[in-house]
C-alpha cells in the first residue's frame, strides 16, 4: 500500500462545498425556488479535477491525463455508462404518455392509497431480479411520477419510495455488481451471503412498508385518480417489468422496450417513423449529464487514488477501530467513506475489499459477514448521497417528464436506506456473529 497523503483528499473536500454547500445555501438560507437544482454539478466535478490536477507537482501533466484515462478504462463504469444511454433511449421512445398509462392502470386495479406502497414492493423485486439499482429506477420513476401527478401523493414521497425499493434489490440480488465484487473480495459463496444479508434486510423494508402505508393513509387526495389510459402503451413497460423480475440482462430487457414500444408508438399514430430516431437521440441526450458525472467522478478518483488519498482515508480507518464489533462498523464506515468519495458502490466496494479482508482476519469477521456489511453500508451510503447514480438518474427521470425536483426533497423520504442503516448497528452490536476460525474450518 502507498504512503497516504491525506492532503490528496482534498479535491473530494472542494467538490462538497461547491455542490453540497452552495446547494444548501441556495435552498435553506437564500430560500432560492429549485436552488439545490441551480448548481451544476458537472462544473462542481470540473473544479475539483481541476484542483487534483494541480496538486503533485512531480507527476508531469501528460502522466495524470493518462491516469485519469486509466480510471475510465473500467468495465462497471462502461457498463453504467451503456445503461444510462439505452435507458435514455427507452424513455425517449416510450415518452410520458407511456408512464401514465401504466399509473393509471395500476390505479385502477388497487385502492389509490395503495399506490405508493405498491411503487415500494414492485421496486423491491424489479432490482432483486434485474440486480441493478439504477435501471430499477429508469424503469420506474417515469411511473412514480405519474401516480404522484394523477393521485395528488407527495412527488419526493413516490420517487423516495421507487429509490428504497431498489437499493433493496441492489443490496441482495444475486447478479448485482455489488455482490459479485463483495463475495469474491473476502472469498464466500453467494448463497451464505445472501443469508446473512437477508435477515438484516428484510426488517427495514417491513418497517419502510408500514411507514408508507401510514403517510398513505393520512394524504388526502386531490381529486380523483381514476384517468383514461391506453392498454397499448402499457405493453413496453410491462415487457421491461416481466424481463426484470424474471432475470433477463438489464440490456436485452431495455432493448425489448425500446423496439416493442417504437412499434406500439408508430401503429398508434402516437409517433411518426420519421421522428423515432429523434426521439431515441433526444431521450440518450436526457442522460447526458449523468454520464459525464460517472466519467468526471472516476478521472478524479483515479488522482486521489494515485496520490495516496484513498490509503491514508483506509489506513486511519484500520487503526481507530478496536475489537469485533468496532472492526465492522470500521468495515461499514471505509466502505461507506469510499462510496461517499466515488459515488459508486460498485467500485467502493472494489476498493475498500483488500484492506477489508486483512481486518476480517485481525477481528474474526467471517468471510459472509465480511461481504454482507460491505455491501450493506455501500448500498445504505449510495441510497442516500445526492450525487450518486441513483439519485441523479431519478432526477433525470422527472425532469425528461416535465417535473422539477431537487436531491434535497428526495432525502428525507429515503425511508429504507435509513432503517436498513440502524438494522446493520443492530446486527453488530446486539446480535452474535460467528467465529472466522470455525466458519474457515468448516
Amino acid at each position: 500500500m502507498k504512503k497516504g497523503n491525506p492532503i490528496a483528499l482534498l479535491p473530494i473536500g472542494v467538490f462538497l462545498v461547491l455542490y453540497l454547500g452552495l446547494g444548501i445555501v441556495y435552498e435553506y438560507v437564500m430560500k432560492i425556488p429549485m436552488g439545490f437544482y441551480n448548481i451544476p454539478i458537472v462544473i462542481a466535478f470540473l473544479a475539483a479535477i481541476l484542483v487534483a490536477c494541480l496538486q503533485n507537482r512531480k507527476v508531469k501533466f501528460d502522466d495524470k491525463l493518462a491516469i485519469m484515462a486509466q480510471g475510465l478504462a473500467d468495465k462497471n463504469i462502461i457498463t453504467m455508462l451503456l445503461i444510462f444511454m439505452v435507458a435514455g433511449s427507452f424513455v425517449g421512445v416510450v415518452g410520458r404518455s407511456s408512464a401514465e398509462s401504466v399509473a393509471y392502470f395500476m390505479l385502477s386495479l388497487i385502492p389509490a392509497k395503495f399506490a405508493v406502497a405498491v411503487l415500494f414492493v414492485v421496486a423491491c423485486f424489479v432490482s432483486t431480479a434485474m440486480g441493478t439499482s439504477v435501471g430499477t429506477i429508469t424503469l420506474i420513476v417515469p411511473i412514480s411520477v405519474a401516480v404522484s401527478a394523477a393521485s395528488g401523493f407527495s412527488l419526493p414521497l413516490c420517487v423516495g419510495s421507487v429509490m428504497g425499493g431498489a437499493m433493496f434489490g441492489d443490496n441482495l440480488s444475486f447478479i448485482s455488481d455489488t455482490t459479485i465484487a463483495a463475495c469474491n473480495g473476502q472469498g464466500c459463496a453467494m448463497k451464505d451471503k445472501f443469508r446473512e444479508n437477508f435477515k438484516i434486510a428484510l426488517p427495514p423494508a417491513l418497517v419502510t412498508l408500514v411507514l408508507i402505508l401510514v403517510l398513505s393513509f393520512r394524504t388526502e387526495l386531490n381529486g380523483t385518480v381514476s384517468q383514461d389510459y391506453n392498454l397499448i402503451q402499457i405493453i413496453p413497460y410491462v415487457l421491461v417489468l416481466i424481463g426484470g423480475i424474471i432475470g433477463i440482462n438489464v440490456f436485452v430487457v431495455l432493448l425489448a422496450g425500446i423496439a416493442s414500444g417504437a412499434v406500439i408508438m408508430i401503429a398508434t399514430g402516437q409517433m411518426a417513423a420519421v421522428d423515432l430516431l429523434s426521439s431515441m437521440g433526444a431521450g440518450a441526450a436526457g442522460m447526458f449529464e449523468t454520464s459525464m458525472v460517472a466519467i468526471l467522478v472516476s478521472a478524479m478518483c483515479a488522482l486521489i487514488r494515485e496520490y495516496g488519498g484513498f490509503d491514508a482515508m483506509l489506513s486511519f480507518i484500520h487503526k481507530i477501530f478496536k475489537g469485533k464489533k468496532g472492526g465492522q462498523l470500521g468495515m461499514g464506515l471505509l466502505v461507506g467513506a469510499m462510496d461517499v468519495a466515488t459515488a459508486n458502490n460498485t467500485v467502493a466496494i472494489v476498493m475498500a475489499n483488500p484492506i477489508a479482508y486483512e481486518m476480517a482476519e485481525e477481528y474474526d469477521i467471517t468471510p459472509r459477514k465480511a461481504a454482507s456489511i460491505l455491501d450493506t453500508f455501500s448500498c445504505v451510503f449510495q441510497g442516500v448521497i445526492p450525487y450518486g447514480a441513483q439519485m441523479l438518474v431519478a432526477l433525470s427521470a422527472a425532469q425528461e417528464l416535465g417535473y422539477e425536483l431537487s436531491a434535497f426533497q428526495v432525502i428525507p423520504n429515503l425511508f429504507y436506506p435509513g432503517f436498513l442503516l440502524i438494522s446493520s448497528l443492530i446486527f453488530i452490536y446486539f446480535v452474535p456473529s460467528k467465529s472466522r476460525k470455525e466458519m474457515m474450518g468448516k
